[in-house]
């Protein structure tokens, strides 16, 4: 979990990436298992848990920041400099729920990057290969009024 943490401000019990699996000049892989204890789930559904779709985003958000950040530090960024700020959300399609003791791998690819903003797609999978979802997304990468 370092190497995420070492990467992006997210910290349980708000951190929904396990480990970066891989790495590349145009993306990242990352794994996530969802855990029967985490909170959420006592409340969404009682009896039925299953992960809010929400979450899932988030998860791959998280990928996302995680990736940005390595790109930022390879091209010589201070670690902390800023963080990961949504844009954009477009074309969310869920395919299949996930339910708790699931992992699922998530893969964010860089489509484009324009004016401050870097536009990219995620999907996510279980380990079985099932498709659970697809978005596209932009992210501008800031430093909020505060933080210094």
């Amino acid at each position: 979990m370092s190497q995420v943490t070492d990467l992006i401000p997210h910290r349980p019990p708000f951190l929904f990436v396990d480990e970066i699996v891989s790495q590349a000049e145009d993306g990242l892989v990352a794994r996530r298992t969802w855990r029967a204890e985490e909170d959420f789930y006592q409340g969404h559904y009682p009896g039925a848990p299953i992960t809010p779709g929400v979450l899932l985003c988030e998860a791959v958000f998280q990928a996302a920041a995680c990736y940005m950040s390595a790109r930022a530090r390879a091209a010589g960024a201070a670690p902390g400099e800023g963080v990961p700020l949504i844009a954009k959300i477009s074309d969310v399609r869920f395919r299949s729920p996930v339910y708790p003791g699931d992992t699922v791998m998530i893969e964010v690819k860089r489509k484009d990057a324009l004016g401050g903003f870097t536009m990219l797609s995620g999907a996510m999978k279980k380990e079985d290969g099932t498709r659970v979802m697809h978005l596209d997304f932009s992210v501008a990468w800031k430093t909020p009024e505060g933080q210094k």
